[in-house]
């Protein structure tokens, strides 16, 4: 399988090399300050403001599965920028992230019972716990816990309050920073200037007392535009104590004082409150999955965020998009301990984050009337700073208040990051072909103060890293595209990385950034109508990934356990089948449907001739990915592969739609078998690999009249038992099983 795989990517490889080099194919695609400027008047922020080329109607097709290739100030050509459009899919219920991600190649989402905290992987970097590697914003602020010091996520927002979902890879941290890839952008949703006032209300039930609620109001009043939205969600949970509610609210405020300028308020707040069922070892998890192994464990986690954005097209083809933010987050756990003797003591630990920052960047469009026709100059800069105090106390109440401090004082850390970044990046258009520099230059400073703890007193740590990257791609044939891209990334130090909370860290301890190198390459397009497709390879150098061993039989030292590389195939296509069937001279008056009440059909006389509005898309992405340790301090280590580095990963799904009727979907994920530790050994209690797994779902909505939809679908539809969070202590947590759910949606 190995072989065959390298002698399709070596094939794939000498093809791609020589249709990037090929100036006979090259198809022109250019950018013009007049259409940026068109596009900073009338694009609504929330998502950054596109730049529309001369040929934006041929390439309108591709912009349902990538980004624009200069999005507001963000130039993402040749970074490999998948989108995702929450209207083009039936609704997201109870946060089943893998359905959401089903197009999105390589991204693996391992679940869990409760939507506590989430976790992403890619291509083998990282592991599965909260999401420590790859860099997840909203609306492009960092939705990471401490973005520096502490990486994890334990909150996105809801399906229904987003439009689109980015995943930038190879090139994301020389637009938004830390972590080497990808980058994921939840894009809110923002009423379009001049739009009318709608209200939307979901309200939905389902399997284990769900009950799910999501309503919003939106609209324009002259240069003011208003949108609110709330949703809630409960259920008693699979499991033995995984019951939970969950709260988001989302407001925002816009104020026009022209066409050319938006100031814009967004407040987001969130809350979860519900219990932790506790791990299992393999054999409970075969005899009951269900049950819990820690009844009384509770975890609570508040946010709430503001941002005030300014954006501002002025002079000749220059743009500024400008975001400050504020957020507080509480997370505190209440978990119990069975180990020695009873009395059990019970730990209570309060994670409080405050962080805030500056993004400021600029936009030029240049070149016009010469050779560099269509170019853009981008650059800008970051500052952030982070306050996350970390206490815990110990007491013997099994039920006690997430605010308890009567107990025993056992850690008390005050920690603090910072990071400033300044960034520059251009597109050079000659004719038909496209060169993209970057260069970000990063600083970071972290310190961690521990007063009681294991690791007593003042420790830091700090690191400036440049970083690189260079893009290179064509048009030719068409409307197919080249793509080539090398860039650096990194992952940025954490507390824990400093001083530990959990064991003593020996003085002579310095902590160093992860690097990698990341190499893209590949061509996409839509060269008949109604096919979308990109295939590509990838190669990642990983360096300094790092492990915590004991330096005396008290004390603990992180050391340097290795460098990998990753390196693979990955591939998408999507097809319409009935999209040579469609009827391009029809309007779109006559596609609406009528209402059902008096009407003999969904669409008027001018569809049914020509099959305007049916679709039946077939969609799936594919990738093959070989990982391995290059070298390691570690014996034995080279040649091994890293945790969570599954072999083979393919998505893919079925969709009949028929527009402003109705949407049927069927999808699935297989994840094969994989390590879950670098050694690439078990315990006594759990098989050295997690085994392959499949996902099936099912979801489908249809519009009764004008006002109402129903909505209903099944996850897991074929009941997988399985797993894919495993820990060292010889445990894991068992994913969510089958689902069902429906519900009615009324819109006016």
């Amino acid at each position: 399988m190995l072989s065959l795989t390298k002698s399709i990517l070596a094939s794939l490889l000498a093809g791609l090399s020589l249709a990037l080099v090929s100036p006979a194919s090259l198809v022109a695609q250019t950018q013009t300050a007049a259409g940026a400027s068109e596009a900073g008047r009338i694009e609504v922020t929330g998502q950054a403001i596109p730049n529309p080329t001369p040929y934006e109607n041929q390439w309108k097709a591709k912009l349902n599965h990538i980004m624009p290739e200069v999005s507001g100030t963000e130039i993402t050509v040749t970074k490999k920028a998948t989108v995702i459009k929450t209207d083009q899919q039936p609704p997201v219920v109870n946060n089943n992230l893998p359905e959401l991600f089903t197009k999105a190649p390589g991204l693996i989402i391992s679940q869990q019972n409760t939507p506590g905290q989430f976790n992403f992987t890619y291509r083998g970097l990282g592991n599965p716990q909260e999401s420590e590697f790859v860099t997840t914003l909203m609306d492009g602020v960092p939705l990471a816990s401490d973005w520096i010091g502490f990486p994890t996520l334990y909150y996105v927002p809801v399906a229904q309050s987003v439009s689109e979902v980015q995943v930038i890879r190879g090139g994301s941290s020389l637009l938004y920073g830390p972590e080497p890839a990808p980058a994921i952008n939840f894009v809110t949703k923002h009423p379009a200037p001049g739009a009318p006032w709608s209200f939307d209300s979901q309200q939905i039930g389902g399997s284990y007392g769900l009950y799910q609620t999501y309503n919003a109001i939106e609209g324009t009043s002259g240069p003011f535009e208003f949108r609110l939205d709330g949703f809630y969600t409960r259920s008693d949970g699979e499991r033995d104590n995984s019951q939970f509610d969950q709260w988001q609210s989302n407001l925002y405020i816009g104020y026009r004082p022209n066409e050319d300028q938006l100031i814009a308020l967004d407040f987001h707040a969130g809350q979860f409150d519900g219990g932790d069922p506790g791990r299992l070892t393999i054999d409970q998890f075969n005899q009951n999955e269900d049950q819990s192994t820690a009844p009384f464990d509770h975890a609570w986690v508040d946010r709430y965020s503001v941002v005030l954005r300014h954006e501002w097209t002025f002079a000749e083809g220059w743009l500024m998009q400008a975001k400050a933010w504020y957020t507080h987050q509480d997370i505190d756990n209440r978990n119990e301990s069975f180990r020695g003797a009873p009395p059990f003591p019970t730990t209570l630990q309060t994670d409080e984050f405050n962080n805030g920052g500056i993004d400021i960047r600029f936009r030029k469009n240049y070149g016009e009337g010469t050779i560099l026709r269509g170019s853009t100059l981008t650059f800008g800069g970051t500052a952030y700073h982070g306050d996350a105090p970390l206490n815990r106390y110990s007491t013997f109440d099994l039920t006690a208040d997430r605010f308890d401090t009567s107990g025993i004082h056992t850690l008390d850390q005050s920690r603090n990051s910072d990071y400033q970044a300044f960034f520059v990046e251009n597109i050079f258009r000659f004719g038909k072909f496209h060169i993209v520099p970057s260069f970000r230059l990063d600083h970071e400073s972290v310190d961690v103060d521990t007063a009681i703890g294991p690791t007593l007193g003042g420790r830091s740590a700090d690191h400036t890293i440049p970083l690189w990257g260079v893009g290179l791609g064509n048009d030719f044939g068409h409307l197919n595209e080249t793509y080539f891209s090398a860039s650096s990334g990194w992952r940025p130090t954490r507390y824990f990385d400093v001083a530990s909370p959990f064991q003593p860290l020996n003085p002579a301890n310095s902590p160093d950034v992860f690097k990698s190198l990341d190499f893209e390459l590949g061509v996409h397009g839509t060269p008949i109508k109604g096919l979308w497709y990109d295939v590509g390879l990838f190669w990642i150098e990983f360096e300094n990934r790092t492990e915590t061993q004991a330096f005396t039989p008290t004390d603990f030292i992180l050391v340097n356990s290795g460098d990998t590389r990753h390196r693979g195939f990955e591939g998408e296509i999507s097809y319409d089948f009935l999209q040579l069937f469609h009827n391009d001279e029809v309007t779109e008056a006559d596609l609406a449907p009528k209402d059902a009440k008096d009407a003999d059909g969904p669409v008027t006389k001018a569809t049914q001739s020509s099959f305007v509005g049916w679709h039946l898309n077939v969609f799936s992405n594919l990738q093959l990915l070989d990982a391995e340790f290059t070298s390691s301090q570690i014996p034995g280590q080279v040649g091994k592969t890293p945790a969570y580095s599954p072999s083979f990963l393919v998505k893919g799904g079925v969709q009949l739609i028929l527009d402003n009727v109705f949407n049927f979907t069927f999808s699935a994920v297989h994840v094969s078998d994989e390590y879950w530790a670098d050694a690439n050994t078990g315990t006594p209690t759990i098989p050295a690999k997690i085994p392959a797994y499949t996902l099936l779902n099912l979801a489908g909505e249809y519009k009764v009249t004008k006002n109402l939809k129903v909505i209903g679908g099944i996850s897991n539809l074929a009941g997988e038992k399985y797993y894919s969070r495993v820990f060292f202590n010889g445990s894991i947590e068992p994913a969510p099983g089958r689902t069902f759910y429906g519900g009615l949606q009324l819109t006016f």
